[in-house]
């Protein structure tokens, strides 16, 4: 029998990189996000008869992943689990480097399938927190919490991080704005690849330096997710896309290499075309654009976009990591 599992992938509206220590456990860092059917999705089965003649190393985990950062995220999660002969494969339905939390959606899913074959109980934070951990203590991965929760919990979440832990906040949507959202929402791909990790690390250094414009960028980032958080809730896109505008002014000034050429055009002329507003999802420094368009203008913005990247189709996700067999 092949169990399988599958977890979202997320849209971060704002608070990106301040659920990232050490800024989260000394600062609070918050961060509002919303799940969207852009899966990854692991299965766990035992091998047939030529599959287990064929395996030349007797307990080695047998990963199949189209994806590097996948596979060794799943050769991690098995060490974990004490994994003996199991096949396990990942996959995903969103584009490679697209700055969409897909290395964290594949961490949940294959966690939950993990858990599942072996009849641990795991609730949805418990998930959260081991891929996570899988990916910072035995991968050496940088990074924060956001995208793991988003994984895990699916919907749109209000996310609060302290050295407490993290605490999730549901914001119940109503059909017309989920409506809207996905209307009105529209996610390009750049093709272009992420942030390094060396810009991370500058980042993170200017933080810990106290650099003044780093910490009026991430308080601000935090600051504005909390108010995007409200402008869901009330279902208002049209604050909601104004605070986009402004938390990518401030996520841009984090590090140069933050935004690019193409993320530039992107804006500019997704602006242009009535955006109300937009920024780079993730990190950035490549990976997708999200823009916010005007209620009559989402034709004009879908048109532009669609000429400068790769359209990325979505719908909202509210089941978070789901058992799918």
């Amino acid at each position: 029998m092949t169990l399988i599992m599958r977890a979202p992938t997320r849209i971060d509206f704002g608070g990106g990189w301040t659920d990232v220590p050490p800024y989260a456990d000394e600062m609070g860092g918050f961060v509002c996000n919303l799940a969207i059917t852009r899966y990854a999705t692991a299965s766990i089965r035992e091998p047939s008869p030529s599959e287990a003649r064929r395996d030349a190393r007797a307990g080695e985990p047998r990963v199949r992943a189209a994806r590097p950062a996948d596979h060794s995220i799943a050769d991690a999660a098995a060490r974990r689990f004490g994994v003996d002969g199991e096949i396990i494969e990942v996959r995903s339905d969103f584009p490679i480097g697209a700055g969409l939390g897909g290395s964290s959606a594949a961490g949940v899913a294959i966690v939950a399938a993990l858990a599942a074959a072996h009849d641990e109980s795991l609730d949805r934070t418990q998930i959260a927190e081991l891929s996570r951990d899988i990916e910072i203590a035995d991968l050496g991965i940088p990074g924060g919490r956001q995208d793991h929760y988003a994984a895990a919990y699916g919907g749109a979440l209000a996310l609060r991080f302290s050295a407490r832990g993290v605490n999730v906040r549901r914001i119940p949507l109503g059909a017309s704005t989920c409506a809207e959202l996905e209307r009105r929402c529209v996610v390009v791909y750049t093709g272009q690849s992420r942030i390094s990790g060396e810009t991370i690390d500058a980042v993170l250094g200017a933080y810990r330096e106290r650099e003044p414009r780093v910490l009026a960028s991430l308080d601000g980032m935090r600051d504005h997710a909390e108010q995007i958080a409200k402008a869901l809730a009330d279902g208002d896109i049209d604050a909601l896309g104004a605070l986009v505008a402004e938390q990518w002014t401030l996520q841009r000034s984090l590090h140069p290499a933050i935004p690019t050429p193409l993320i530039d055009e992107i804006i500019e002329r997704g602006c242009a075309a009535g955006a109300i507003g937009a920024k780079a999802l993730g990190a950035s420094g490549g990976g997708c654009v999200l823009l916010v368009a005007r209620d009559d203008r989402v034709d004009s913005v879908r048109e532009i976009a669609a000429s400068l990247g790769e359209p990325v189709p979505f719908a909202i996700d509210t089941d978070g990591v789901t058992r799918c067999a």
